[in-house]
């Protein structure tokens, strides 16, 4: 791929985000995984980058390979090897500095594929995305719960 077509493809993708998912325990279990492969599967987001690291009760961080893996996230093994190159070894330390002891996480990085055609219409419009964060399900609820109280 020619330097030209890397810059035409990377022009049109979404914006790109990552989640740090921790367990308490080391082990996820539930429809994590097959919910993960819906949003692939439906065209939404596209994983560029999976990685699992865990932290035991002494607060060491090690990276984990998918064969060790619960039997609950087996299924995420089609993403072994993912590597967009945005996700590296510095990453598992600082997600390790977040999670608490004797637990797991799961790193995502991923793009959102859904809303591609508007930001590749923004930064053809000379537009820039200069912030963005995310509000807690939980801040949410607390708002609802303030303005119901008032």
């Amino acid at each position: 791929m020619t330097d030209e077509e890397t810059f035409d493809r990377l022009e049109e993708m979404g914006p790109i985000d990552y989640l740090v998912i921790e367990w308490p325990g080391g082990r996820p279990h539930g429809d994590v995984a097959p919910r993960l492969l819906e949003l692939v599967d439906a065209g939404l987001i596209r994983v560029l980058d999976l990685a699992f690291v865990a932290k035991d009760a002494d607060g060491n961080v090690t990276a984990l390979d998918f064969e060790q893996l619960a039997d609950d996230v087996v299924e995420l093994s089609i993403f072994e090897g993912a590597a967009s190159g945005l996700l590296g070894e510095e990453d598992h330390a600082e997600v390790g500095a977040v999670m608490e002891p004797d637990t797991a996480a799961a790193v995502i990085v991923f793009e959102n594929v859904w809303a591609a055609p508007f930001a590749t219409a923004v930064r053809r419009s000379g537009g820039q995305l200069v912030a963005g964060g995310r509000i807690p399900v939980q801040a949410m609820l607390a708002a609802l719960d303030a303005v119901e109280a008032a």
